[in-house]
């Protein structure tokens, strides 16, 4: 019996793009982390992800889903876009090439950071194939930024003023660094706002704000507190913790996500693969979400 050695996330087929039918969502790496302020290493964060992974693939019915994921959804895995080391523009290029390709091709895209800034040209390909989108986004920062360098806090401003989302019908969620209110358009839900007011709160403003829309859900790892998730590169504390997380996201049922991200995994700095698997579950349930709108 063949045995595939190839670790890939949940133990998916490898993409074939000459395949007679197309998967519905297709899995990719960015193994990019030049975009980072503070702790390096997640470049390393897709490989992490996929092999930590392997811990979820017993369940062949995913609590508490009340049906298997391939009854609905088709998944393949890429692997990780490749671009040479060191060279954003071409990282920029290449991104957006392959994703528009997976897009054009009717296929919905999960990608694995990577630092943040690998969602700038990730929106930039979605934007190319269908237009504005509502963006909801998780987070210890807002990535708003308005410095003229490339890094992993400017990718929202850029976003905003490319015209890529509705800022008018984004929100971000966890939220507690400092942001300027003045300029800022989101709707933010801060980790203490949250907190205190609870899932059903953070959910019924999220479903209010995206409405029907068509929606792109990027998670950034350090949403979560460091105790959930102490392998990523810029970690606050006072945040939420990965079952509130979850709850969150799996009351989301509805809404129109039309590809989505997790980044910000340093698996250097992670402790037992906590991190890892964190990133790992919330992407799993991003499947989902994304099977109930097949």
């Amino acid at each position: 019996m063949a045995v595939n050695s190839l670790t890939t996330f949940m133990n998916v087929p490898l993409y074939d793009p000459s395949a007679a039918r197309p998967a519905d969502v297709v899995v990719q790496g960015i193994p990019y982390d030049l975009g980072t302020t503070m702790r390096p290493g997640k470049r390393f964060g897709p490989d992490a992800i996929r092999i930590a992974s392997r811990i979820l693939q017993w369940e062949p019915h995913r609590w508490p889903w009340d049906f298997a994921l391939a009854e609905r959804l088709s998944v393949v895995d890429r692997g990780d876009i490749e671009f040479p080391t060191g060279q954003t523009p071409l990282m920029l290029e290449s991104v957006i090439a392959e994703t528009t390709r997976v897009l054009r091709a009717g296929q919905r895209v999960l990608s694995f950071g990577g630092d943040h800034y690998v969602s700038l040209p990730l929106l930039r390909a979605v934007h190319g194939v269908m237009g504005p989108v509502a963006l909801l986004h998780f987070d210890a920062h807002t990535d708003t930024d308005v410095s003229a360098h490339d890094h992993h806090g400017v990718m929202f401003h850029h976003a905003v003023n490319e015209g890529l989302i509705e800022a008018s019908a984004s929100v971000q969620v966890g939220i507690r660094t400092y942001y300027d209110r003045p300029t800022h358009k989101f709707a933010v839900l801060d980790a203490d706002w949250s907190n205190a007011n609870g899932v059903e709160a953070v959910v019924a403003r999220i479903k209010a704000a995206v409405g029907g829309r068509p929606v792109y859900l990027t998670f950034d790892i350090d949403c979560l507190d460091p105790a959930f998730a102490p392998g990523t590169g810029t970690p606050v504390a006072g945040g939420l913790s990965s079952e509130f997380v979850l709850r969150v996201l799996r009351g989301l049922k509805g809404i129109h996500i039309v590809s989505a991200d997790v980044v910000e995994v340093s698996p250097p700095y992670d402790s037992a693969q906590l991190t890892a698997l964190a990133a790992a579950t919330i992407a799993l349930d991003l499947l989902y979400l994304m099977a109930l709108r097949r």
